[in-house]
């Protein structure tokens, strides 16, 4: 085999050097994206180690740059305008995915981010399919809530767990391992969103997703009903994380732990009062949680009900 002088190792090296410029430019535009939209996201992330959150930020981009087509059209876009604009983005998103590269910049960080890690069309085809949905569909029943839930946040999971797993052997095993704590983690994060935004996707959405709880007359029984549905979900999660590469428990723990205060805060609000305004978790509550999550190393503390002080409460 011929060997390769230092001069030719120069050339490729200089070659390379606009590119990889544009791959950082890429990744700093990625990074941007949930700094400006997600402080519990971004927060939580900011304690994963670099190349992994590299990676969690490149594929949270596409996600809100998805849900910023369906969820926010300029003034005059017609429904089937931003169907096509969603379309567009998926064949582009694919498309780099097979070659490596793109000229929108989110989209060719998370090309860079599922080419490395794994991730493939079978979680984005349901995320995109699950975004298409919410320009269809103004309701649910418990059939399309799970498929909607599915596309829109547990592969978003299964995504990130890709990620977390980029550089250790045996991946395929450790990814059947962590998949099921990573799905529920994403549909209780999902649960969650639904029922703080609920008068926001009511009255200016006119969508309606969680399956006998209406945002007009929301009863306590349904509203707590979906309230221990999610304390269901946080539990089979927080069982999981002991299981993740010791570098991502903490910034997962913090994740799950910053819900969960959000769950509490919905459960000890009447549901006629969530319903007109938006419950949220201040920031030096937040930082607090962070720093009992990182004391804990990323542990849950103990088993159980979560209401009774179960694993991943700060």
């Amino acid at each position: 085999m011929a060997m390769t002088s230092t001069a030719d190792r120069a050339a490729d090296t200089d070659a390379a050097l606009p590119y990889r410029h544009y791959d950082a430019v890429a990744e700093q535009s990625a990074a941007l994206v949930i700094r400006s939209y997600s402080s519990s996201f971004g927060l939580a992330s900011r304690l994963l180690t670099a190349s992994v959150r590299r990676d969690v930020h490149n594929i949270y981009a596409l996600v809100r740059v998805a849900d910023e087509i369906v969820d926010a059209p300029r003034p005059g876009q017609s429904v089937e305008q931003r169907r096509m604009a969603l379309d567009a983005l998926e064949a582009e998103t694919h498309s780099a995915m097979a070659s490596g590269s793109s000229t929108n910049l989110v989209v060719h960080a998370f090309a860079r981010t599922a080419r490395r890690t794994g991730i493939d069309s079978a979680l984005t085809t349901p995320f995109f399919a699950s975004m298409r949905t919410d320009l269809d569909r103004a309701g649910h029943d418990a059939d399309s809530l799970a498929t909607y839930i599915y596309g829109s946040a547990e592969v978003v999971g299964l995504m990130c767990v890709h990620a977390f797993l980029a550089d250790e052997p045996h991946r395929k095993a450790r990814y059947d391992q962590l998949a099921p704590g990573a799905r529920r983690l994403g549909a209780a994060f999902q649960k969650i969103n639904f029922l703080r935004d609920i008068g926001d996707d009511s009255n200016e959405l006119g969508r309606r997703y969680l399956v006998g709880l209406d945002p007009e007359r929301p009863s306590a029984q349904a509203w707590h009903g979906w309230l221990d549905d999610i304390d269901r979900d946080l539990d089979c999660a927080a069982q999981a994380i002991p299981l993740l590469p010791s570098g991502t428990r903490v910034a997962v723990c913090t994740a799950h732990d910053l819900f969960a205060e959000l769950a509490d805060r919905l459960r000890a609000t009447p549901p006629e009062v969530a319903c007109r305004q938006r419950i949220r978790v201040p920031g030096p509550v937040k930082a607090r949680i962070a720093g009992t999550a990182a004391l804990r190393r990323g542990l849950p503390r103990r088993s159980g009900s979560r209401r009774s002080g179960q694993a991943g409460r700060a």
